[in-house]
């Protein structure tokens, strides 16, 4: 299989917006008090392709979007005891369920880091829901490691 990773355009939005989909219902099914089925509309897309500061990456096979990565610098927070650091952010990444566990989302992943280099970034971090062991798994795999919680509490009472 001849997977391609590139940056995204306008004719990948339609296989991008069902990628998202299936992302989105990841996010209602971990985590239904935060997460709800949005729409990315054509202007999102745009935004992003037209930014400075983020693109979406996707594995291509046969001119096929199948998988994605929306990728972002950001500068690290200005505060004192903080490491005047950049670092390329992997807002989203999702691969079509049956191209999964064929080294995309590893490629994808590859690509992330080398968009990083190229700007400058020092690291790369994600997110990934509590209950979502697979996709721990995935990332502690192609190098990533917890290095902090996120706590909340649901009650302002």
């Amino acid at each position: 299989m001849d997977c391609l990773i590139r940056k995204a355009g306008i004719d990948d939005i339609e296989e991008l917006r069902k990628l998202y989909l299936a992302l989105e219902e990841d996010g209602v099914r971990y985590q239904p008090e935060h997460f709800v089925i949005g729409e990315r509309t054509s202007e999102f897309f745009q935004s992003v392709f037209e930014s400075a500061g983020q693109d979406i990456l996707v594995a291509d096979i046969d001119g096929k979007a199948i998988g994605f990565v929306h990728v972002t610098i950001l500068q690290q927070k200005k505060v004192s005891c903080l490491k005047p650091q950049s670092v390329v952010y992997l807002q989203d990444l999702c691969v079509r369920e049956d191209m999964r566990n064929n080294g995309i989302g590893a490629k994808l992943i590859r690509a992330s880091k080398d968009y990083g280099k190229k700007h400058g970034a020092d690291f790369i971090r994600t997110q990934v829901f509590p209950g979502n062991a697979d996709g721990m798994r995935f990332y502690e795999r192609n190098g990533f490691c917890e290095m902090m919680k996120t706590i909340e509490c649901q009650s302002l009472d």
